[in-house]
């Protein structure tokens, strides 16, 4: 795990050379044992790289890497986990060269110089991201991992191709002009995050997941950005899962699962430097850590945060699991001052606008864990790829009711719901509750009625869930901003679900773009790696192969997974409703943090700015304070970007 940076200008090259030590400097968090920088003058590229050093630690895995024949020069994030496999293949074909050591970033190169960039990626399984410069056709490569765990960011600014692990290197580039993107901040308001290919800036991207991008002579000189290349398609590769289905029964379907876990968390399992696991006592981590121990000849390390309040804290249940399967565990229960702690630092750690408020604890258990081990793997990737959000369930039994009722009866029902306030739902519901399983019962029921109440109106089932995701219509805050159409690689499912569809935005989408953020920013703000095996793209493909029944079954998604954790853990341990992994932020709110965000809540503050209608955020605010609705992740996606915004301008960059 590492940063890259660097540039491409023939007219600027001066500059680039001379800023590519500070772009460098900004990274430092990613990459803390080394620094490295390569030029070419006279083409005019620069690439630099901060080390993170997972495998082999000598000096044999510096970079930027020059290839053996010289020709081609790399500075690489990530980890290419079937790398020894790859050497023994070019080995076995004559292909490989002398190795100077035995690090992932030399067999990436030297299966390159073998297969050319496109077939290199479509044999290497792994999370990356790359700057790959050809000495000889004097071309820029870009890529970025099939679900884009690593991130980077690219673009022009005053002449110069610019490119990054993070926007912060960017920023240190004299004169980089941050223009805001409008359309990015209505993406934004919806999704709590920046998806890609957009940036918070103008004229910066995100690399899509699954691509390439090819950049030449001729594309410099007209200073133009070429389209980039899919090498891998989740949704392709979703419709012809479905096109093959697995044929076995459930039990069949169990052990193949297994099978693959085990080999995925194995493979995810090297490392020259000490390696653990988050675990929260749920079913995805469970998972994870269990396969970790079937596979370790000693204790795997564990890592836990808890909470005093009851309805957030999930690290009695960890604690279990960890127990039963073995582990080392290590647990911290956090003070409100030590998460409210964090909160000035993210504008920093994620370096553009991202509000999933799961960023707080992320963030903490990472340090926890970077106190003990350099690498630890991660449970996230189930619910997208099982049918774990209660979203896909609940979603299609309410729109098989709903598309069947007259839109204006279904309006009506609406106003009905909405007409009884929340507390008088959530007094109803917890009467009824101890007549509901214990594993379907949800937490802030009347919020959820009143969203829901607010989807009952959609078209269609896709529209349904566009409602049910969204944190805010863009248009009720950003009023003549065009939100932008269609993005990303996601198309319809022939004869798929809405279920199935959901699980497919979701992988596409939400996963990469939130969850995957999340993670790798509040990870690498402290040095640490993390690695997602539930997320190994042959995981991926032999999940939608699976028939829709045999991951969500009762009710209940992640049916095969559990039966797969079972095998490990008692389901006793497992059994119960499903939480998230949050902060109060709700009680926050109204107590520790009133003060800090009134301030950027402010309506005069609001208008001055220009980017958003302070009516709307006023009256929302107004009805948290009293109570009346529990307005918490719609306040805190315009605060991070309130907070973000006051970070640029003590940067000195607006």
């Amino acid at each position: 795990m590492c940063g890259l940076t660097g540039g491409w200008s023939r007219q600027r090259f001066g500059d680039l050379r001379e800023a590519l030590p500070r772009m460098t400097r900004a990274l430092v968090h990613r990459g803390p044992d080394d620094d490295g920088h390569w030029f070419d003058p006279d083409a005019g590229i620069a690439l630099g790289h901060r080390r993170l050093a997972i495998v082999d630690l000598s000096p044999a895995g510096h970079q930027p890497m020059v290839s053996a024949s010289g020709r081609w020069v790399v500075a690489y994030n990530g980890e290419i986990y079937n790398h020894q496999d790859l050497r023994l293949e070019l080995e076995a074909l004559g292909k490989a060269p002398p190795w100077r050591g035995h690090s992932d970033t030399e067999t990436l190169l030297s299966a390159i110089e073998a297969w050319g960039v496109p077939a290199a990626l479509q044999r290497c399984g792994g999370m990356f991201a790359f700057a790959l410069w050809d000495r000889k056709e004097r071309a820029l490569w870009l890529a970025r991992d099939r679900f884009g765990e690593k991130p980077l960011y690219y673009g022009w600014n005053r002449g110069m191709f610019l490119f990054a692990s993070e926007l912060k290197a960017l920023r240190t580039v004299p004169g980089f002009e941050a223009a805001i993107d409008r359309q990015a901040v209505a993406l934004y308001l919806r999704h709590n995050a920046i998806p890609a290919p957009f940036s918070i800036y103008q004229d910066i991207s995100k690399l899509l997941p699954g691509h390439l991008l090819r950049l030449d002579l001729a594309h410099l000189e007209r200073g133009e950005t070429p389209t980039a290349q899919a090498y891998w398609n989740a949704a392709e590769q979703a419709a012809a899962g479905m096109a093959n289905p697995f044929d076995g029964s459930e039990s069949e379907a169990t052990d193949a699962l297994e099978t693959l876990l085990r080999d995925a968390v194995g493979r995810q399992m090297v490392a020259d430097v000490p390696l653990g696991a988050f675990i929260s006592g749920g079913i995805d981590s469970s998972v994870v850590v269990a396969m970790m121990q079937a596979q370790s000849s000693r204790p795997v390390r564990t890592f836990s945060i808890g909470f005093k309040e009851t309805s957030y804290n999930e690290a009695e249940h960890a604690a279990a699991v960890a127990r039963h399967l073995g582990t080392e565990h290590t647990e911290l229960y956090v003070t409100p001052e030590d998460a409210l702690g964090v909160i000035p630092q993210l504008p920093s750690i994620y370096d553009e606008p991202f509000s999933d408020a799961s960023q707080v604890p992320t963030t903490l258990v990472a340090r926890l864990a970077r106190a003990h081990v350099t690498v630890a793997l991660s449970g996230d990737g189930g619910d997208e790829l099982f049918g774990g959000y209660n979203r896909y369930f609940l979603a299609a039994r309410l729109w098989r009711r709903l598309e069947t009722a007259p839109l204006p009866l279904r309006k009506l029902a609406a106003r009905g719901i909405t007409a009884v306030p929340v507390g008088a739902w959530n007094a109803l519901y917890a009467a009824a509750s101890p007549l509901i399983p214990a594993r379907a019962r949800l937490s802030m029921a009347g919020d959820k009625l009143h969203k829901g109440a607010g989807v009952l109106a959609a078209r269609s089932g896709q529209a349904l869930y566009r409602g049910l995701i969204s944190a805010w219509e863009p248009g009720e805050l950003m009023p003549g901003i065009e939100e932008p159409r269609r993005f990303g690689p996601v198309r319809d499912l022939r004869g798929g679900s809405l279920a199935e569809y959901m699980m497919l935005e979701d992988a596409c989408h939400y996963m990469p773009d939130d969850n995957l953020v999340k993670v790798d920013r509040a990870a690498m703000s402290c040095s640490l790696e993390t690695r997602v095996p539930l997320i190994d793209h042959r995981v991926f493909e032999f999940a939608w192969r699976l028939p829709l029944h045999y991951k969500i079954k009762g009710g209940t998604g992640k049916h095969i997974l559990r039966e797969v954790l079972y095998r490990h853990v008692p389901k006793s341990l497992i059994e119960r409703p499903k939480m998230g992994f949050g902060v109060p932020i709700d009680s926050w709110l109204r107590g520790p943090l009133r003060e800090w965000a009134s301030t950027l809540l402010d309506p005069d503050r609001l208008k001055n700015e220009g980017f958003f209608d302070p009516a709307p955020i006023a009256r929302k605010w107004r009805e948290h304070q009293s109570g009346v609705r529990n307005w918490q992740y719609h306040l805190w996606t315009i605060l991070m970007f309130q907070a973000w915004l006051d970070e640029q301008g003590q940067a000195g960059v607006g």
